[in-house]
């Protein structure tokens, strides 16, 4: 696939193109000098449905990785989406899960049945 897409240079972190959930062909910039720094930027929306972590540093991806406060995390890659792992986003980019179990889940009515063995006391509750 030859993907085109417009790259927006050092975007500052008060812009609507970096807080906004912005859909299409578009990649906004930022560079950092700390990973606490890009952190706080990165999870300073209120938005949260997908990231990339590009590093060759595995451990630095992970911890990264599992930082981030949004539904899905990429390591050194960006869009996989597999039908047996769980789809969606965190604050308001969505709650509830698609894809896989998780997404059947979402269409199932959990019911929770409990039986109290014969010995057991009510006490106070059963007279």
């Amino acid at each position: 696939i030859n993907a085109e897409y417009m790259g927006l240079e050092n975007v500052s972190e008060n812009s609507v193109i970096w807080k906004e959930e912005i859909f299409g062909p578009v990649l906004a910039i930022r560079t950092f000098k700390t990973e606490d720094e890009a952190l706080r930027v990165a999870n300073d929306t209120k938005y949260g449905l997908a990231g990339s972590v590009m590093s060759s540093d595995s451990e630095r991806c992970k911890r990264v990785a599992a930082s981030l406060r949004v539904g899905v995390a990429w390591i050194n890659c960006s869009q996989p989406a597999f039908v047996t792992a769980p789809w969606g986003g965190t604050k308001q980019s969505g709650f509830g899960r698609e894809l896989g179990r998780w997404g059947l889940e979402e269409y199932l009515n959990i019911k929770q049945i409990t039986q109290c063995a014969p010995s057991h006391s009510w006490g106070k509750y059963v007279k």
